[in-house]
């Protein structure tokens, strides 16, 4: 399944701490990230990440995967103090997640849900609702 990593500045350490505990489950999947995130969780748990572009760009790149129903997860640690104008990707993001029923975690209770059912197999119909997409 096709995983996507977000982490706002301030949550990068939380996001880290989390891919090293799962990566035992991480490690199955395809990993897509912005590119500090992806650098960081590649580093700390040496896990493959298919890096897009650093901040509001790769969070564009994201959901363009999302809005083409290319993601299985989404997991968007994020500050919710940010301003309105950093918040209009989180937003876009969360509105293509909701037309195509993709899991979707802001926070690390949500993440580790969805990551424990995604290796229990509870995302399979995933496969059954997405269109064939070459990987």
């Amino acid at each position: 399944m096709n995983i996507a990593f977000i982490a706002h500045d301030n949550k990068k350490e939380l996001m880290e701490a989390f891919c090293i505990a799962y990566q035992y489950i991480l490690k199955e999947h395809t990993l897509f990230a912005t590119a500090g995130t992806g650098a960081m969780i590649s580093e700390a748990a040496g896990l493959y990440i298919n890096s897009l572009d650093y901040g509001h760009l790769g969070e564009e790149q994201i959901a363009a995967r999302v809005a083409y129903n290319e993601m299985d997860l989404v997991i968007f640690f994020m500050d919710p103090s940010q301003n309105e104008q950093t918040l209009i990707g989180f937003n876009t993001i969360r509105a293509y997640c909701d037309t195509h029923n993709i899991p979707f975690a802001t926070n690390l209770a949500t993440a580790e849900i969805l990551i424990n059912g995604l290796y229990r197999g509870d995302f399979a119909w995933r496969e059954l609702v997405k269109p064939s997409a070459p990987k």
